[in-house]
């Protein structure tokens, strides 16, 4: 089979949609080596986490030599990639992160599209009104013109249907998976090194995710302050800051918790998993989510997690994770202490979270993703 991708994000985008883009080519690449795999990109960024794509036999394939500013590199993209497809005999096409090209009904490609959320028409206030338009008008599109869509969780898929009214039949659940960095065991030396290197405490909760405000971390602060004169615990939050970070610095300034919580921003990638594997607690209080990607990071780096009742986390989590109500600071300050002082419960979190995680495993991934391009 010659299969196709949109791999923009694949090539220049390294969080979300870019790790996801990497890793569903490099575990199909690796599972089923006898298809031929063709990545279509306006461009390319030099980046370590790149390298990857030396190891297998891909074809890349970027706009025509005419096409150097960045408005023609997008129209190549968007509208004139379907003369490409056909010229390299294209027979199934993926776009990764949300979009398919315009123009391609007729050219005999079957086409997929992964949607990762709806959260723009979920929690349109957190979105500029000119995005939402936008993303509206791309999404609409793909979940119109694929001939499947694969949601990467139930919650997606039932969004997808909700929102765009798409026959169920036509959306297909293939979950996400993470990083093989979070599924070894990083040496004490390197946790060592890491915990010298940033100044971490003995013992912390950690926090890993963008710092906005859907991703609810004041949330932690709350229950810590109920905490503190019981468990006192440490908290790391690492991820990229925006404005809501001053909401967090003035809560933990005014309750007393400065000197309990660690910002760490552009942690280098592969040092998370000495962060993971060091904390005695992952606790990811978000309102909503495609799917949770730092839940797995924990559960397979033997990490007990905490995250909310809302959307997709009991997916990512499974039934051995703990649930909060993402507004109530109390039961989370509850279910925090009894992680912290119940060494039993924290060793059945971790073992049996370990369990859960593997029907997330590559192998099982690649053979679903497979499995739809076959059914096309």
């Amino acid at each position: 089979m010659r299969i196709g991708f949109d791999a923009k994000r694949l090539f220049n985008n390294f969080t979300g949609l870019g790790n996801y883009s990497r890793h569903v080519v490099q575990i199909l690449a690796e599972h089923f080596p006898e298809h031929a795999y063709h990545l279509y990109t306006p461009g390319v960024r030099a980046h370590p986490e790149l390298a990857f794509l030396e190891k297998y036999p891909l074809q890349m394939h970027t706009p025509p030599a005419g096409f150097r500013n960045g408005l023609l590199k997008a129209y190549w993209r968007s509208s004139l990639v379907g003369r490409d497809l056909q010229r390299d005999n294209i027979e199934v096409f993926h776009g990764l992160s949300n979009e398919l090209p315009w123009g391609l009904a007729g050219k005999g490609i079957r086409t997929v599209v992964t949607i990762h959320d709806l959260l723009f028409l979920r929690f349109p206030e957190l979105y500029p009104a000119v995005d939402r338009l936008i993303y509206n008008r791309k999404f609409r599109h793909a979940c119109r013109a694929a001939d499947r869509i694969v949601a990467v969780s139930g919650q997606t898929a039932r969004d997808i249907a909700a929102f765009y009214r798409v026959d169920p039949a036509r959306i297909s659940v293939v979950y996400q998976s993470c990083s093989d960095l979070f599924k070894r065991p990083v040496s004490a030396e390197d946790i060592g090194r890491v915990r010298r290197k940033y100044n971490l405490p003995e013992s912390f909760i950690l926090n890993v995710g963008t710092i906005e405000k859907r991703k609810n971390a004041l949330l932690i602060l709350k229950a810590m302050a109920r905490l503190k004169a019981k468990q006192d615990p440490y908290l790391v939050i690492v991820g990229r800051p925006t404005g809501y970070k001053n909401e967090l610095v003035a809560f933990a300034a005014q309750h007393q918790l400065s000197d309990r919580v660690l910002f760490l921003h552009d942690v280098p990638h592969p040092e998370l998993p000495a962060f993971y594997q060091a904390a005695r607690l992952f606790v990811y209080p978000s309102i909503f989510e495609g799917f949770g990607i730092p839940i797995l990071e924990a559960l397979y780096s033997g990490t007990p997690v905490i995250s909310s009742t809302n959307g997709c986390f009991t997916e990512a989590g499974g039934a051995d994770s703990l649930y909060t109500d993402p507004a109530d600071d109390e039961q989370l300050a509850g279910l925090i202490e009894n992680v912290l002082t119940h060494t039993e419960l924290s060793r059945q979190m971790i073992a049996r979270g370990r369990d859960y995680a593997t029907r997330f495993d590559n192998g099982k991934i690649a053979g679903d993703l497979m499995a739809v391009y076959r059914q096309l």
